[in-house]
């Protein structure tokens, strides 16, 4: 993938401000929201970025965690979502703790993140990041997400965001709440949470696959890579299958 140079270059010039940065702050977030027509209007309920891991009494001990670690405006992205994690996902999400993280690098001096396919791209991801806050069911953000990677060029054009809210049942009324709550700052918010998350796990390539807390897969450069265990949708159904069984053994 093109994620192979540093994301932040030390000789990358520090300008917090500047429209032309890809440092992508809070500022920026409420600058963008104007800029794209996405007007807010305050509200008096909280999007929560944990909804997505929120879950009932019924099987939950059992869910096997399934991570997903991506770049909104990246194209190996929008390919291991289609070729490997959508069919997976329609086949066993019943069976799934699944999570959307991103790639990026937090800045420090203003409470920012930077995203290597720039502002655009983290506008990007805030989306995506408040559709799987605001409906958490998998079903829902996944194929919103789905729906936006396989236009990622256009991200973030508001026509983009409004069909793609339609087609997957989305209140594009809730996310542009979402994303401009606090001025924008809420939104800045999961995105840096979600950046730390895959810093963290020292996850640096769009697209990465975690199963059970580990690396399963990646796919990088047009290509499924590190995938010992295959790299077909009926592969990691399979493990996913498997462990989902082991634990379900367990809880009994």
């Amino acid at each position: 993938m093109d994620t192979k140079a540093p994301l932040l270059p030390n000789t990358e010039a520090r300008m917090p401000r500047r429209p032309i940065s890809k440092r992508f702050s809070r500022f920026h977030a409420a600058a963008f929201t104007i800029i794209l027509g996405l007007f807010w209007l305050a509200r008096t309920w909280d999007c929560h970025h944990d909804h997505q891991h929120e879950g009932g009494d019924d099987g939950w001990a059992t869910k096997v965690p399934l991570e997903v670690h991506i770049m909104s405006k990246c194209p190996d992205a929008r390919d291991c979502l289609e070729m490997l994690v959508v069919p997976v996902m329609a086949n066993i999400s019943d069976k799934v703790d699944f999570r959307l993280s991103f790639i990026g690098e937090t800045t420090d001096e203003d409470d920012g993140v930077q995203c290597m396919h720039g502002q655009t791209e983290c506008l990007g991801d805030i989306l995506e990041l408040c559709a799987a806050s605001e409906y958490p069911d998998p079903k829902l953000y996944l194929g919103f997400t789905m729906c936006m990677e396989q236009n990622y060029e256009q991200i973030p054009k508001r026509t983009l965001i409004e069909d793609c809210a339609l087609e997957h049942g989305l209140e594009f009324d809730k996310l542009n709440d979402c994303m401009s709550k606090e001025d924008g700052a809420y939104g800045m918010g999961l995105l840096r949470d979600s950046v730390q998350r895959s810093a963290d796990l020292n996850v640096s390539t769009s697209c990465t696959v975690r199963l059970n807390d580990e690396i399963r897969c990646l796919y990088d450069n047009g290509e499924f890579v590190d995938c010992s265990s295959g790299s077909k949708p009926k592969d990691l159904i399979r493990d996913i299958q498997k462990l989902y069984d082991e634990a379900k053994g367990w809880s009994e």
